[in-house]
C-alpha cells in the first residue's frame, strides 16, 4: 500500500485558497503589470531557450511573461500547490492558443528544484521567498541559472498592504535591504523597478533583476 506524503501548510493552505487567490490577482491587473515591465527588458529570449517560474501559482506571471511578446523554447511553471497548478493549466486551456504550448506545469519545491545545475536561461519568481529562508532560496535559484542569465525577482515590499498580505496569507516578508544584500551573494543586481501607483501591483510588490554571477 503507497503513503501519500503529507502536505505541508503551505501547500494546503494554496490547495485550499487557489480559484480565490486567482480570481484576486486578475482584478488586481497584476499579469498586465508585469507583462508592461518585462516588455521593457531585453532578456535574449530565444527559441531555444528555457525558462522557469519558480513558484508559479496559478500562473499569472507566466501569462504575463508571454504577454510581454518573449516565445522561449519551453517554460516550466513550478509550484507546490497542485490545485493552483491545475488552475493554471484551465486557464491555459480556456484561452485555447497555442501560445501557451510551451508551458509545462510541474509540482515541486523551490528549495529543491529538479532539476539540472545552470539548466534555466532565465528565471522568475513572484511571492515565494517569503515563504522560506532567503539564502536558501536565492542560492537553489542560482543554482540552476546559467552563468550570465537573468532572475526576475519581484518581492513583496514594506507598505500597509504588504503587511495584510503577510497576516491574510501567513508568510512573513524580508526586509528589502536583506533582499538585496543576499542576492548579491549570487548575483549581480541590475536594477530595482517600482511599480506606478496607479497600478494596484505597486501597493504591496517591487522588482529586481539581477544577472548570475
Amino acid at each position: 500500500m503507497s503513503i501519500k506524503p503529507k502536505k505541508s501548510k503551505t501547500q494546503n493552505f494554496y490547495d485550499r485558497i487557489a480559484e480565490v487567490h486567482h480570481f484576486a490577482l486578475q482584478i488586481n491587473g497584476y499579469e498586465k503589470s508585469v507583462a508592461k515591465y518585462l516588455r521593457s527588458l531585453d532578456l535574449q529570449i530565444d527559441s531555444d531557450s528555457v525558462v522557469l517560474d519558480a513558484g508559479s501559482g496559478t500562473g499569472i506571471v507566466s501569462k504575463g511573461f508571454y504577454r510581454a511578446g518573449f516565445k522561449p523554447r519551453k517554460t516550466i511553471a513550478l509550484d507546490l500547490s497542485r490545485n493552483s497548478l491545475e488552475v493554471a493549466r484551465k486557464q491555459v486551456l480556456k484561452e485555447r492558443s497555442d501560445v501557451w504550448d510551451s508551458i509545462c506545469h510541474v509540482q515541486g519545491n523551490v528549495l529543491s528544484l529538479p532539476f539540472e545545475d545552470a539548466f534555466f536561461d532565465t528565471v522568475l519568481t513572484c511571492g515565494v521567498l517569503e515563504y522560506i529562508p532567503l539564502d536558501e532560496g536565492l542560492r537553489e535559484m542560482a543554482r540552476v541559472l546559467k552563468p550570465g542569465s537573468k532572475l526576475v525577482l519581484i518581492p513583496i515590499k514594506p507598505s500597509i498592504v504588504g503587511s495584510v498580505l503577510e497576516f491574510l496569507y501567513k508568510f512573513n516578508a524580508h526586509p528589502i535591504k536583506d533582499v538585496k544584500r543576499v542576492a548579491q551573494k549570487y548575483f549581480n543586481v541590475l536594477g530595482d523597478f517600482r511599480f506606478p501607483i496607479t497600478e494596484p501591483i505597486s501597493w504591496s510588490k517591487m522588482i529586481f533583476l539581477l544577472e548570475k554571477k
